[in-house]
């Protein structure tokens, strides 16, 4: 049958460790937003036929994985690629639900993510995808880690270790510069593995303070305000180990955004989602219209353009459907 697969976007605060010297490594902190989406179609064919040229690499890949003969995937929307929202992740695993569930193959994304070169690192992505929230993963034990970069589909996607849904009247303010993509790739690799080699172990350890004692019991409690400021710290301390990979705590130009948009009553912290450039900050419905405001303000302050969106959080992950369109 022919199959529609909606998946949210993510926010990604940052990592509770990066240095060799605690027995964890990474475990990462996020959030699914409602808006933007990843839109995927698929129907079963006799080949792989797809104008996208990443959703095709993708299609290939899940054909062989599922050994069926083809399908006719299309991409319908996807997420500005690699400003922090998750582009890749989503994609990936939206081409992966769709192309099973058309062939009535259960997608079990979890357990497949890796063969599509996904869910490596951050489990953030495959998390949000399964069931939307604000999630803490569980990360992986660091004596794993390696100087060369792991073969695809070597690793599993680490567990989830809390996922709170997030009330419904919190709204999440996005500035999207105009400014070159976020690492990605080999360079993001690369980058990564820097960090890890140089990381300051005494910052995990602020992080993790910061994590129990003022994340996790924000995102219980549904506090939004306490929520914003905690996850934007953890987001500059992140900044401690990306400083010499990125230019500072925050990339160009999304530092410039940051400090504007942090001193707006309307909004609760802001820091940047991933490599960037994209920047967050957390509000609530009552605030939204004046937490836009600010946000279009800080661009303007940081003297670029761009473009600015007020979304609500998505707790149900990706929606899988028949094509009405079929």
């Amino acid at each position: 049958m022919a199959v529609r697969v909606s998946a949210p976007a993510r926010l990604h605060f940052g990592f509770c460790n990066l240095s060799l010297a605690h027995e964890r490594l990474y475990g990462s902190l996020g959030v699914a937003l409602a808006e933007p989406r990843t839109v995927v179609t698929a129907e079963p064919a006799d080949r792989v036929v797809c104008d996208h040229p990443t959703a095709r690499e993708y299609a290939e890949r899940v054909v062989s994985l599922f050994d069926v003969q083809g399908a006719r995937v299309t991409v319908e929307s996807e997420l500005p690629r690699h400003v922090g929202l998750g582009s890749g992740t989503q994609l990936a695993l939206a081409v992966l639900a769709a192309i099973a569930r058309a062939h009535d193959r259960e997608p079990r994304v979890r357990e497949r993510a890796p063969a599509l070169g996904r869910g490596g690192r951050s489990g953030v992505g495959v998390a949000g995808f399964e069931a939307g929230g604000f999630v803490l993963d569980a990360g992986h034990p660091t004596e794993r880690f390696t100087v060369d970069a792991p073969d695809r589909g070597s690793w599993t996607v680490p567990a989830v270790a809390a996922r709170e849904p997030v009330p419904d009247d919190w709204r999440f303010v996005l500035a999207l510069p105009d400014a070159d993509p976020g690492r990605h790739g080999d360079a993001e690799e690369t980058s990564m593995r820097t960090v890890v080699e140089d990381a300051d172990p005494g910052v995990a350890d602020a992080i993790a303070g910061l994590v129990v004692r003022r994340v996790l019991p924000a995102a219980a409690e549904g506090d939004w305000g306490r929520f914003g400021r905690a996850v934007a710290e953890l987001g500059r301390l992140n900044g401690k180990w990306y400083a010499d990979e990125q230019g500072g705590v925050y990339r160009p130009p999304a530092g410039a955004v940051v400090d504007s948009l942090r001193a707006s009553p309307a909004v609760s912290g802001a820091g940047q989602s991933s490599w960037g450039p994209a920047v967050y900050a957390v509000t609530d419905a009552t605030h939204a219209a004046e937490a836009r405001l600010a946000a279009r303000n800080a661009l303007d302050d940081a003297g670029c353009d761009g473009r600015v969106r007020v979304v609500r959080p998505d707790n149900a992950g990706a929606r899988v459907e028949p094509n009405p369109n079929s």
